[in-house]
């Protein structure tokens, strides 16, 4: 579904991923793991064409997307759901929904109203809450918020950034089995997690990034035991 061919991207002197390829197929969890710096969040950012890039190409489906406008790639069915949540705090749930649906120019009201009962289904917290304030909810529920309202223009490709970062890990456990249900509904994740442990252990397959290079890569269960990955992010 997603083919990343020698990526390379430099900010000013600093070379943030040099020659980096992955590939993502259709249906699977692949979590691309790695210290802070180590060029996760970059990774995204390059498939959304939210930077430059030095040299490499970017494949969704067999069509080149390397230098596609942000908003298309959006349309053609990949949702990028950023790192820190980035809500918007000063509408509601309902309303955060609504503004996802944007993605999707050939949605109509029926087909909104369907997907935000969808997100309801899956996030039952979510319909508690519509009439609340963005802004007022938990981090867990922001969070929540982020994944459904990514959700909303029903995309095929879901690109998920650190969605553990800053939440307490009773809450954590919480997001990663709705990660799992979000599979189930047909949608594939290329996942963003510093929580190496969380993330390989619900990841079809997963990636080592380490200073911008791919150092290791093997299905979620060949690198929980890894010692390589044990003993830098796993704490052995």
């Amino acid at each position: 579904m997603l083919q990343i061919k020698n990526l390379s991207v430099n900010y000013g002197h600093i070379r943030a991923l040099v020659d980096l390829s992955l590939e993502v197929n259709e249906g699977e969890i692949i979590t691309l793991i790695g210290g802070n710096g180590a060029g996760k969040t970059t990774t995204l950012a390059a498939v959304s064409n939210l930077i430059d890039k030095t040299d490499g190409t970017i494949t969704y489906k067999g069509q080149d997307i390397t230098w596609l406008a942000p908003e298309k790639i959006v349309r053609l069915g990949i949702a990028h759901v950023p790192e820190g949540r980035k809500i918007f705090p000063n509408m509601t749930v309902l309303q955060n929904l609504q503004v996802g649906a944007m993605g999707n120019p050939k949605m109509k009201k029926p087909e909104i109203a369907a997907m935000i009962e969808r997100s309801y289904s899956l996030f039952p917290r979510l319909k508690e809450r519509q009439k609340q304030m963005g802004g007022s909810l938990s981090g867990g529920e922001q969070q929540m918020l982020a994944i459904a309202r990514g959700l909303m223009m029903d995309p095929d490709l879901l690109l998920l950034d650190e969605p553990s970062l800053g939440l307490a890990p009773i809450i954590v456990e919480d997001i990663f089995e709705l990660i799992v249900e979000v599979r189930k509904t047909g949608k594939t994740i290329l996942l963003i997690e510093q929580n190496a442990s969380m993330a390989l252990s619900i990841a079809d397959r997963g990636y080592v990034l380490e200073t911008g290079s791919i150092t290791l890569e093997g299905t979620g269960q060949e690198l929980i035991k890894s010692p390589e990955v044990i003993k830098a992010y796993l704490g052995g």
